[in-house]
């Protein structure tokens, strides 16, 4: 059940019908708020202030008209540049780029204000009366909503400068990167369950191992698509509610094959229908990837990025480079988390939860090959994948990575000697290669 709370709000996030719906309600509870208090408040500001509306039923009628009207056409003009925009990302740096561009509050806000706006002055409109007996122009209301104009100019004003900044490239792989950033800020170190252990940990005893493998019982996804959410908490609950131990078969970001294993659970005699409908509602499943915890996802985006300004079409080694960046800045504070351990217990220290967790080489191995194969025959990316490699090097700590990065050193520096049909470039290359080579052999003979 939180699964599915959690993707319905990253879903909701994610639109732009959302915001913008409750800005409107918002619009027209305050119009039948201000409608309802007009007549004592506007009497008491015209004495105290003077500056409400004051003119008649027809000047009350053409102004807010007047508003109502302009604000939902340039609720379309913003309309028409959000979606030039979406397409301009779409075809120049990628499709999976789009979500971002719709998880912008900015813009959602923007369309909100206008949509607000006219629905306001709409609602108020209808209540002005011209017969002389029962005449009524809603003063306090009217004034309001020439506020709400003049609020709604300034917004659309920020917007085009908003609009104009949101579609550069360097502005794109930034955001980018933030939201990489924050999901290892969240993810890493990351506990499910009391008392988690953080890695290096004992794995249980490989008697133990061979008897889960030997007696464990599959249980299958009850669809398919995209991992997108998994209730750590629900699943240790439920381990220790039905007495067992379950291993997760599949991590955020892998693609779920209806019927095919999703965890395997010990003992296997323990598996009921009833089980199964819990283990599979603690699983949420979508048609494509999120970077809620899926930190792999945002890696992705900055190296496709990357990928698709290499392209002959484009070739913008600039913007390539720029992502390099990002990811090495993603990468030095990876390198000084703790990786969470995959052996999750309770608070009796019980074995209840196994599951697959990232380690730095995976990630590394998804920020650095693509680039590094597409790259090869560009001598300044190819410098940049090795000076950022370098700048790593000085936050690593454990063994496995220092070996990661530098495996992935000397294969760049073996793409370059392939790729680069200059001289000068490969001996350039080749200098920074053993630089950050160097720097890695330094930080193995000072770890402990």
């Amino acid at each position: 059940m939180r699964v599915q709370i959690f993707k319905t709000w990253d879903r909701v996030r994610s639109s732009f019908w959302f915001l913008p719906a409750v800005m409107a309600g918002g619009a027209m509870a305050l119009a039948f708020a201000t409608v309802a208090l007009d007549k004592p408040a506007t009497d008491w500001l015209t004495v105290t202030w003077g500056w409400t509306f004051t003119g008649g039923a027809e000047g009350a009628s053409s102004l807010l008209g007047a508003i109502a009207g302009s604000m939902i056409t340039i609720a379309g003009v913003v309309f028409s540049m959000t979606l030039v925009a979406l397409s301009l990302a779409s075809s120049q740096l990628g499709p999976r780029l789009l979500r971002n561009f719709m998880r912008d509050t900015t813009t959602q806000m923007v369309l909100g204000t206008f949509v607000a706006t006219f629905l306001y002055c709409l609602l108020v409109l209808r209540t002005i009366r011209r017969a002389e007996e029962n005449a009524f122009v809603p003063h306090l209301s009217v004034t309001l909503g020439v506020l709400l104009a003049v609020v709604s100019v300034g917004v659309l004003i920020y917007f085009i400068h908003h609009v104009s900044v949101s579609i550069q490239a360097n502005e794109i792989v930034a955001r980018v990167g933030t939201e990489l950033i924050e999901g290892i800020d969240r993810l890493f170190p990351e506990s499910i369950g009391q008392g988690a252990q953080r890695i290096p940990t004992e794995p249980p005893d490989a008697g133990f191992l061979d008897t889960f493998g030997r007696e464990a019982r599959p249980i299958g996804s009850a669809g398919d698509g995209y991992l997108q959410f998994v209730d750590g908490d629900g699943l240790m609950e439920l381990a220790m509610q039905e007495d067992v131990v379950i291993r997760l078969e599949r991590r955020p970001g892998h693609y779920v094959v209806a019927t095919r294993p999703l965890v395997m659970i010990w003992p296997g005699n323990m598996i009921t229908d009833q089980l199964v409908d819990h283990v599979n509602a603690a699983f949420a499943l979508g048609n494509q990837r999120t970077s809620d915890q899926d930190i792999e996802f945002a890696v992705n985006q900055l190296v496709e990025i990357a990928i698709r300004a290499l392209s002959p079409s484009m070739n913008d080694p600039f913007t390539a480079m720029t992502c390099v960046d990002h990811l090495g800045s993603a990468l030095c504070r990876l390198a000084q988390r703790d990786m969470p351990s995959p052996y999750r217990h309770d608070t009796q220290d019980q074995l209840r939860v196994m599951t697959p967790v990232f380690t730095f080489p995976e990630v590394t191995d998804t920020a650095f090959n693509q680039i590094r194969q597409y790259g090869r025959s560009s001598a300044a990316v190819t410098i940049r994948l090795l000076e950022t490699i370098a700048v790593v090097a000085g936050s690593v700590h454990r063994p496995e990575d220092r070996a990661a990065l530098l495996r992935h050193a000397r294969m760049i520096d073996r793409g370059a000697h392939g790729g680069l049909p200059e001289g000068e470039d490969r001996q350039e290359v080749e200098a920074r290669y053993q630089i950050a080579s160097q720097l890695l052999r330094e930080q193995a003979g000072s770890g402990p």
